[in-house]
């Protein structure tokens, strides 16, 4: 056999997230991701372990992009949204990797330095200590869950028509709040949510928004 040609964490990276982005998550394994690179699967072995160590590459591919750098403006919300809006964009032609993103966050430089600016501007908010442990994750859950609706159970979905067609009779409240679902949009849905934490937050701070 030929010998194996060399290659970089990105290629193979990059590989693996075509695999996912076409086939889902579940079809990203090493015999699949090799096939991807025009190999065998022992010769990808050279290069990395295991699925877990190619689900870590493929993290860190699509939150390589988000911007990590402290945004300006007056309002600490207003650079928290910012932040949180970077993921967001980031991983919207990804989705099928965000479930990955909660498993391999913390070895993810790229996220490391996101939660790095993040709790710098916590920091000037005056939220510091145990409650800036619990913003962070509060941030960081809302976002994960958040996309993952978006993509994967979106208001515009069947699953919310199926909610306004329940009988009004037994589910009153769901079956309004369906039909009232159907007209929210992803992006109305998404920032209306974040400005709920963030008023929680605001709230902690005492009101102050600068």
């Amino acid at each position: 056999m030929p010998r194996p040609r060399s290659l970089t964490e990105s290629q193979i990276a990059a590989a693996a997230l075509a695999v996912i982005d076409r086939e889902g998550l579940a079809a990203l394994t090493m015999r699949a991701v090799a096939k991807e690179l025009g190999m065998g699967t022992m010769s990808l072995y050279r290069y990395v372990d295991d699925r877990e160590q190619l689900e870590g590459l493929v993290v860190e591919r699509v939150l390589g992009a988000v911007d990590t750098t402290p945004p300006t403006g007056p309002s600490w919300r207003d650079r928290l949204a910012t932040m949180v809006e970077r993921v967001r964009r980031a991983v919207a032609a990804h989705p099928e990797v965000v479930p990955l993103t909660l498993t391999h966050r913390q070895s993810s430089p790229s996220n490391l330095r996101w939660a790095e600016t993040v709790l710098g501007i916590l920091t000037e908010a005056g939220i510091d200590g145990e409650r800036r442990v619990i913003a962070l994750r509060g941030l960081i859950a809302y976002l994960i869950g958040a996309i993952q609706l978006e993509h994967l159970g979106p208001l515009s979905g069947a699953g919310t028509r199926g909610i306004a067609a329940l009988p009004a009779g037994e589910f009153p409240l769901m079956a309004e709040t369906g039909r009232l679902a159907a007209e929210v949009t992803a992006d109305q849905e998404f920032r209306a949510g974040l400005a709920v934490l963030l008023d929680g937050l605001q709230h902690a701070t005492g009101g102050d928004e600068s």
